[in-house]
């Protein structure tokens, strides 16, 4: 299987990529060249990972029959002070409110994304530590 996606640069550090048929705009922040009119590329790895996680646990869940009220997923990471800067360590906090949830099952959905199903974890846990809480509000 292969993926491709077409990112066009729009002038300055402006670059517009088509991402399933949705464009996803990248920007810098003035002070490097840009107008701060998209996201950062490096901060789009963070989304990419909880939303591959996150639909995972969903997914999961529904088939559990365990339905939050409330789903959030945050994604903290380090980066180096050097060039080139990467991130050395993820950490996912995965947060839900809800009525009679069983911790159990989210448990369990947050650990079967994490260790069988995100393909994005799978992949940056191979240059990087992801760590993973949860947090019933």
């Amino acid at each position: 299987m292969k993926h491709t996606v077409n990112t066009s640069w729009q002038g300055n550090m402006k670059f517009d990529a088509v991402v399933s048929g949705h464009h996803v705009v990248m920007d810098a922040l003035p002070v490097v060249g840009g107008n701060d009119e998209g996201a950062r590329p490096k901060e789009l790895m963070l989304a990419a990972l909880a939303g591959c996680t996150g639909m995972d646990v969903v997914s999961i869940l529904k088939k559990m029959r365990v339905e939050p009220e409330f789903f959030n997923i945050r994604v903290e990471a380090q980066m180096t002070e050097e060039h080139p800067k990467h991130y050395t360590a993820m950490h996912i906090i995965y947060e839900f409110k809800g009525e009679n949830l069983d911790l159990e099952k989210i448990q369990k959905a947050v650990k079967l994304s994490q260790d069988q199903y995100c393909g994005v974890s799978a992949a940056y846990s191979k240059a990087m530590e992801i760590t993973f809480e949860i947090v019933i509000l």
